[in-house]
């Protein structure tokens, strides 16, 4: 009987081992400095699992060829990062044998060629307060490529009162990160430690707050300012508010939106305000902004509307990537290039879905988005009661993003799915926030 035993447990355990086996792939690839144009040896790279809070599952060190090679336990979805000269740079680990190739870039504390395409400032109002969200779509064209980084990569200014609730940023690359911002000087002013990584194609990084601002009489007066050029700062608000300029200041009104007012400033400059006024009450119709994701032309990804996961890597109309503002304000429809970008957020890990996806670990202090882990992304611990509809969330979106990214799902059916996601979660955050 004992002896039977023994056998059974020593098959079990073979068994297991060959499991493990099964599931076990290596992972390798070349890490090429793009700044010279030759192998990037002694890169740190290391594998790593969104899902267990961004835990390391293996690391190693490029070669003098700059190549390097991972073993990867299981199916589920990872990450490959690779660290140069203090910046790191993100893919999603290849499956099926593909090759895992990083480009990295020097680095420098200021690059020429760095510049703002559009400020972007999306308000709504209740109760007395302003609800704004600003995304800065900032482009890298340096020549060599080079990334800028430092404690001071990028600098913004809000009004003095603004009381910030979440930051985020997204790559050229399309994968939206965790940021650390700091204050920096007198009050509203922040800078981002993010490396601005050289645009990919058109493709540039993408810096978003959320913040909120008090009504005073019912109204309130914005004096913009940039820290850099900015070709465009876009305004939009509900039709239901209202929007007037600040003298010495031109807007255009851009009726592009039948649910929204977009209005747009050009060529703004560090050191000049650029003010407006708003008043009155009213939140921009979800149903909208879908409207908006949905009518993409073929081929372009559209984004969520609470914080799915956008990555930027399809084609936007006419072939041409995403990642600005686009077409300059005197052609018809300026900002319609970017509409599904400005309207939808930045999906899959930022916005709303952000408060769960980019969370820290429950029971540590903070805000939503973890503005002091580093520069990468953050999934925490839920809420013990909703933790498995929240994972089983999470897998979704990530294979859902994966599905646009590899261009195996049509734009509509994505579209369908990530309005559906979107709901349940929602909901599970708001039961979530209720009962914590």
């Amino acid at each position: 009987m004992k002896s039977t035993q023994i056998v059974l447990r020593s098959l079990a355990l073979s068994l297991l081992f060959a499991g493990a086996l099964s599931n076990a792939a290596t992972i390798t690839g070349t890490v090429t400095n793009k700044t010279t144009g030759k192998p990037s040896a002694g890169d740190t790279v290391v594998l790593l699992n969104p899902m267990t809070g961004m835990s390391e599952q293996a690391h190693t060190t490029t070669d003098a060829r700059g190549h390097y090679s991972l073993e990867r336990q299981g199916e589920g979805p990872a990450l490959v990062k690779a660290s140069h000269q203090g910046a790191e740079y993100f893919i999603e680990a290849p499956k099926g044998g593909a090759s895992g190739d990083i480009s990295v870039y020097e680095v420098a504390a200021k690059v020429s060629g760095v510049f703002i395409e559009a400020d972007v400032i999306e308000v709504e109002s209740a109760n007395g307060e302003l609800k704004v969200t600003e995304r800065y779509f900032v482009h890298n064209t340096s020549s060599p490529p080079t990334t800028q980084w430092s404690a001071h990569s990028f600098d913004v200014i809000l009004p003095s009162d603004a009381v910030v609730n979440g930051v985020g940023a997204q790559r050229p690359n399309g994968l939206p990160t965790s940021v650390k911002m700091e204050p920096n000087g007198p009050k509203g002013h922040y800078s981002f430690n993010f490396p601005i990584q050289p645009d990919d194609g058109e493709k540039d990084t993408l810096f978003q707050l959320s913040y909120n601002l008090p009504l005073s009489g019912g109204k309130y007066t914005f004096k913009a300012q940039v820290t850099m050029p900015a070709d465009n700062l876009a305004v939009i608000v509900p039709k239901s508010m209202t929007f007037t300029a600040g003298s010495g200041t031109a807007f255009k009104s851009v009726p592009e939106d039948p649910g929204v007012q977009t209005f747009v400033a050009k060529n703004a400059v560090p050191g000049k305000a650029i003010e407006f006024t708003l008043s009155g009450e009213g939140s921009i119709p979800r149903e909208q902004q879908g409207a908006a994701t949905s009518q993409q032309p073929a081929g372009m990804g559209a984004q969520d509307a609470s914080g799915g996961a956008a990555d930027g890597n399809a084609p936007a109309a006419g072939g041409q990537p995403g990642g600005g503002i686009g077409n300059p304000i005197g052609t018809p429809d300026p900002l319609s290039k970017y509409k599904w970008w400005i309207m939808g957020g930045l999906a899959l890990l930022l916005v709303a879905g952000a408060a769960f996806l980019l969370r820290k670990p429950a029971g540590m202090p903070g805000a939503a988005f973890d503005s002091g882990a580093g520069n990468y992304p953050v999934f925490g611990s839920p809420a013990a009661k909703n933790a498995s509809l929240l994972n089983v969330l999470k897998e979704e979106l990530f294979a859902l993003e994966s599905e646009k990214i590899s261009g195996t799902i049509a734009p509509a059916d994505y579209a369908e799915v990530k309005a559906a996601l979107e709901t349940v979660l929602r909901r599970a955050l708001k039961r979530t926030g209720n009962r914590e």
